[in-house]
């Protein structure tokens, strides 16, 4: 229910040093003092980071353990039943803790073998091409964060459930990790921002809200479902479209409620011969092409 590198609440470096995230009046935790003053503190560990050095050490508190635990007991539930094959593969390979949220630098330690990625800070807003093009180089940009404990199955913006459960367990996996690169490869190739757009849109559509089918299900791949405890079981009954570059990277989207429609591949396979075959070739004259042919 959020755009990636996009939907952030706003941080803002003081005059005197200190970080604020700015939350909304509506975010579950605009109200709580303590969990900003912890949003604050941990933007600024991200702020702080410098490339090359061991990512800083959220000290998260109990409670935020807890949340941690909670969404992640029930959200491997719902795995069994509705993620891919590859993207449960992944889960295995990787081992993320169950009951404590895994800090950004072990995560980074426990995938890099695998597939060679390794995460980065975020404190917010990552402009699009920097989140996307670093991909091509095994880096994933990802906030710190937990959402409020007031309601643990819901946030309104992108956390360390999302970016970890979401993406990590998918980063461990080989044919979705290649894709990541391969978007990266394509965000970096393309020059115009109205093509920059489209190759991300194209992402939004797959590894973030990608469906397919399998051993005759409708089974998800996308971290913005596979992390979303609500979404999860929404999913099937969506507006499932065929696969079609010019129809993702070219469909407005709604960031603040469940996608309504979805793009289904009819395989793993398929998803890599058109949506890896299309990040690996695609420059700014062929994502021109496909433009016009969705109007």
């Amino acid at each position: 229910m959020f755009e990636e590198a996009q939907y952030f609440a706003p941080v803002a470096a003081q005059e005197d040093g200190s970080v604020v995230v700015e939350l909304a009046a509506s975010h579950p935790g605009f109200a709580d003092p303590v969990y900003r003053a912890r949003r604050n503190a941990i933007a600024a560990l991200a702020l702080g980071y410098r490339p090359g050095t061991p990512i800083p050490a959220a000290e998260y508190t109990e409670q935020e353990h807890e949340v941690w635990a909670m969404v992640s007991r029930e959200l491997a539930i719902k795995h069994a039943k509705y993620a891919t094959a590859e993207y449960l593969d992944g889960v295995a390979r990787l081992g993320l803790p169950a009951d404590r949220i895994p800090q950004l630098e072990k995560v980074s330690e426990l995938l890099e073998p695998l597939t060679g990625f390794r995460y980065l800070p975020a404190a917010g807003l990552v402009p699009l091409r920097d989140f996307y093009g670093v991909l091509a180089d095994g880096f994933f940009h990802s906030t710190q964060y937990i959402r409020h404990h007031s309601v643990p199955f819901y946030t309104p913006e992108p956390d360390v459930v999302h970016e970890v459960i979401g993406h990590a367990n998918a980063l461990a996996a080989d044919r979705y990790a290649a894709l990541y690169r391969l978007a990266g490869q394509a965000a970096r190739r393309v020059e115009g921002e109205e093509a920059l757009e489209f190759v991300s849109k194209v992402f939004w559509f797959t590894l973030e809200f990608g469906v397919m089918r399998e051993q005759g299900e409708l089974r998800a791949y996308g971290a913005g479902i596979l992390s979303s405890y609500g979404e999860i079981e929404e999913f099937r009954g969506m507006d499932i479209r065929p696969l079609d570059l010019a129809a993702m990277g070219t469909t407005h989207y709604d960031i603040t409620k469940y996608q309504d429609v979805l793009f289904a591949a009819e395989s793993l396979e398929h998803l890599e011969d058109v949506v890896g075959g299309f990040w690996a070739t695609c420059d700014d004259d062929s994502i021109a092409r496909l433009m016009a042919s969705a109007v």
